[in-house]
């Protein structure tokens, strides 16, 4: 949910990386969502051109997407096309995230996937060449083109670099079905409500299909020398000559003649990996090593199966493939099948009969809700105290409307401070309160936590947060870049204490970081 501290993080992040021209389209995207061409010109009231380099600087780096609605022309007329442009929230973000993204690849592959993954993170999108001729300028020695084409091999095979979306997909407008009450009832209502977004319907028919998506077909392209990768020498034997037609084929049925395969990273994976390790730290912080160890295994068995990022359980296996995959790390040889089973259990997974061959699914939606409500009762300790503590965590386990000196007595709060600690609560959002008029002057007050607009509400005061501490950063950043008088230099101690304190800046903006995804992303 882009929050109007959200906005302005993202706002920030993109004037830091492409300056204010591209930074004022880009906000105008974001607050009025959907515009197009002309409307974009008119709200920002800059040039043509500029509006028009503003958005295919946005679009090579992945943070808006371009789409057609087909709308029904007038008398006479066929119907219309009309292109629009969609602000991406969540990618603008994700700018924030290239090292934890270099992190990952660094950890799970080698260097030269690395290096290959940062230049799609710095430069967008890439083809082939390119990253083959970056590749080269970086290093005195060269890079071979196989090289290359390996690593991106590697980085397709774990579904960290993906083919591009679609430049201008036409999305279909949304059909409204009338129902009526009596045939549908809260039915219709909770279809309604979970009906997709224009992002998720405009990204959906952007994406490649399944099958393209992750597969790499090279002769497509050019090749490193500017040549096509088609032989046309007659020496070919007839074989060949078939073997080559049958490329031809597939070729066409995957892509137009002469398209260049376009390359980018692919934030769902890992977001999907960033989702996977905070439900192992949250593991780790309430059960017993065992039980992470089951989960660890488990996640990095069936992570290719997942659809999609916010999967609420787990893909379903068996108690002897679970334990296959454990026994696979030297840390889980030490574990018995029994130890498994009673590690599913504090899990959440029921029991099961021994030799049976029930499957076990892990609920990971249970594991994050218990990481957001951990998160917020730590924000509560330490804004309002202890006893502020105790009154929240009642409320929310309890989940309904409780009176005031009910809390004070379940809590063993002094009557008296209860309601000034429940009104400042309320005052700044993190309670809901009802007042129950029993009599003309007896009235009392009921308390309660919504957590979805308190999650909002928390969202939104953590954006605050690291759009500070990014203010912060970029601050200490031009200080200590800024030209001075030899004169007044500053000491190697100096020198030092600024840049530790970027640091700290630096680590405290990815910590926060992560309660941010925790909310928004997860």
């Amino acid at each position: 949910m882009a929050t109007p501290y959200g906005i302005k993080l993202a706002v920030h992040l993109i004037t830091n990386h492409f300056g204010n021209l591209v930074a004022k389209v880009c906000e105008n995207l974001l607050r009025r969502g959907p515009l197009t061409l002309q409307q974009v010109i008119r709200y920002t009231e800059l040039t043509p051109q500029q509006v028009k380099n503003s958005l295919l600087i946005l679009i090579q780096h992945n943070c808006i997407q371009a789409f057609s609605f087909e709308s029904q022309g007038g008398f006479g007329d066929g119907p219309k096309a009309n292109t629009q442009y969609l602000a991406l929230f969540g990618n603008i973000l994700h700018r924030m995230r290239f090292p934890k993204f270099l992190e990952i690849v660094s950890r799970e592959l080698d260097q030269e996937c690395k290096e290959l993954l940062e230049g799609l993170l710095q430069n967008g999108r890439l083809t082939l060449v390119q990253m083959v001729e970056r590749a080269k300028s970086k290093r005195k020695d060269g890079c071979r083109e196989d090289v290359v084409q390996e690593g991106l091999t590697k980085l397709l095979a774990a579904h960290f670099v993906e083919r591009c979306p679609a430049p201008e997909p036409l999305v279909p407008e949304p059909v409204k079905v009338e129902t009526t009450s009596k045939k549908r009832g809260a039915k219709s209502a909770k279809i309604n409500e979970e009906s997709e977004t224009i992002e998720q319907r405009v990204l959906a028919a952007a994406g490649p299909m399944e099958a393209q998506r992750f597969s790499m077909i090279t002769n497509t392209e050019f090749d490193v020398n500017g040549e096509t990768s088609t032989d046309d020498s007659p020496s070919l034997i007839v074989g060949e000559k078939r073997k080559r037609d049958s490329l031809e084929l597939d070729r066409e049925s995957t892509a137009e003649e002469g398209e260049v395969v376009l390359w980018r990273a692919n934030f769902e994976e890992f977001l999907r990996r960033l989702r996977h390790m905070a439900c192992i730290e949250n593991v780790r912080a309430s059960l017993d090593d065992g039980a992470v160890k089951v989960l660890k295994a488990k996640l990095d068995a069936t992570r290719g199966l997942e659809k999609k990022v916010k999967t609420e359980k787990s893909v379903p296996l068996s108690l002897d493939n679970i334990f296959e995959e454990v026994i696979k790390s030297e840390e889980g040889r030490v574990m018995t099948l029994d130890d498994v089973r009673a590690s599913l259990v504090q899990l959440g997974c029921p029991a099961s009969a021994r030799g049976t061959a029930d499957s076990y699914s892990i609920d990971l939606k249970k594991i994050i809700e218990s990481a957001q409500n951990d998160e917020v009762e730590s924000i509560v300790l330490k804004r309002y105290g202890r006893d502020a503590y105790r009154i929240f965590r009642l409320l929310s386990k309890n989940g309904r409307l409780v009176e005031t000196d009910k809390i004070s007595d379940t809590t063993f709060v002094e009557k008296k401070d209860a309601p000034k600690i429940l009104y400042k609560m309320w005052k700044d959002e993190y309670l809901h309160m009802e007042k129950l008029v029993l009599a003309p002057n007896r009235n009392i007050l009921l308390w309660k936590v919504n957590k979805r607009p308190l999650w909002e509400h928390v969202l939104d005061e953590m954006f605050h947060a690291a759009l500070n501490l990014s203010l912060r950063a970029a601050y200490e950043w031009d200080k200590e870049k800024e030209v001075i008088n030899p004169l007044e230099a500053m000491t190697k101690e100096e020198r030092q204490k600024q840049k530790n304190i970027r640091i700290l800046l630096d680590s405290s903006l990815l910590k926060l970081d992560d309660a941010i995804m925790l909310f928004h992303n997860f």
